[in-house]
């Protein structure tokens, strides 16, 4: 065990547009957090700025002990941070396998393995432009575990996806975390799927970091139904899934 993501006093801003300030946040090896919060909160800046597509305005943001700010996209995807986007850019007039090729900085990815796992291995030659919504969804998923990531970051994974086809993607995240043994930072709308699923929930609104901690404590703070989740999320969650 050990702290793989340290977040400190992380802030960005567009001009003179804050897109959040002074988040502060960690994720422990193994766990599974949900980053959760009204659109335009920040969720996905936030993760834009892990990655390096974005520089942050002030604080750190160190990977494994190390910060990562001045490192480029490639690389700290290199180092060991996957991520999915919240639609999937999979490279339309390429095979299935081939995309995972091309998303690979390491010769050991067993290609195979990752298709298999999320059910693309029959459908490895096609390209992915002939795909339903569903399965670039899932292309998505094996395009970001093919960098062999310490750290997965999901944006919205389940986003689109009809209610049989949720269920058979958070089985699949299930099962990518156990046999992985992969930490996991997920922004979601499915409150369903983070609250099942997640050993801490992360809470930001209009930029700023309300609460943090265990779903059922999460699904009863008051300030966080009154900002997104709803009294009837609370009265559901209560009954339901954290009983």
């Amino acid at each position: 065990m050990g702290t793989v993501l340290d977040i400190e006093s992380l802030s960005k801003s567009f001009g003179g547009l804050e897109a959040f300030t002074e988040i502060s946040f960690k994720i422990e090896s193994g766990e599974i957090v949900g980053l959760i919060g009204p659109n335009g909160a920040g969720k996905t800046t936030v993760i834009n700025c892990i990655t390096g597509v974005h520089r942050p305005t002030r604080g750190d943001i160190r990977f494994n002990g190390n910060s990562v700010l001045n490192l480029r996209p490639h690389k700290i995807c290199q180092a060991g941070i996957g991520r999915t986007f919240q639609i999937p850019r999979p490279f339309m007039n390429m095979s299935v396998l081939d995309n995972l090729r091309v998303c690979s900085h390491r010769q050991e990815v067993d290609h195979r393995w990752l298709l298999e796992m999320v059910g693309l291995w029959e459908k490895r030659d096609l390209r992915a432009k002939g795909l339903t919504f569903q399965e670039r969804r899932l292309l998505e998923l094996s395009r970001a575990l093919s960098v062999k990531p310490s750290l997965l970051l999901l944006d919205e994974t389940i986003a689109g996806l009809n209610p049989a086809e949720t269920l058979i993607m958070m089985e699949l995240l299930r099962k990518i975390h156990k046999e992985l043994k992969i930490s996991i930072l997920w922004i979601e709308h499915v409150m369903q799927a983070i609250m099942e699923n997640a050993h801490r929930v992360i809470v930001l609104h209009k930029g700023r970091l309300i609460a943090q901690g265990e779903p059922r404590s999460i699904a009863n703070n008051s300030e966080v139904i009154e900002a997104y989740l709803g009294e009837e999320y609370n009265f559901l969650v209560e009954k339901n899934v954290c009983s």
